[in-house]
């Protein structure tokens, strides 16, 4: 199950940077991936490696950018989130 969320969630992302930036597409694959990844590592675990002191910036970006995803700013949610994501998987 949290394979396929997580296959889901990259293809609407992907689908919704095609679609110019659709938001909609992008906050909806933004909380397939999110939810794929619990079920992957389970609920602690995820929250022990977004939630590390070292990690917040990166946490904080990634978490910032969804958000602003969701507030239909997605260019800039997007921006967001990949400098989040790059601080958190360095």
């Amino acid at each position: 199950i949290g394979v396929g969320l997580v296959g889901f969630g990259l293809f609407f992302l992907l689908f919704g940077v095609l679609l110019y930036f659709d938001s909609v597409l992008m906050a909806f694959g933004n909380l397939l991936f999110l939810s794929g990844l619990v079920f992957i590592i389970g609920f602690r675990r995820t929250f022990t490696f977004f939630f590390q002191r070292s990690k917040m910036k990166g946490t904080s970006f990634f978490f910032g950018g969804l958000i602003v995803v969701l507030m239909r700013w997605p260019i800039l949610g997007m921006l967001l989130e990949a400098y989040g994501f790059i601080s958190l998987f360095r």
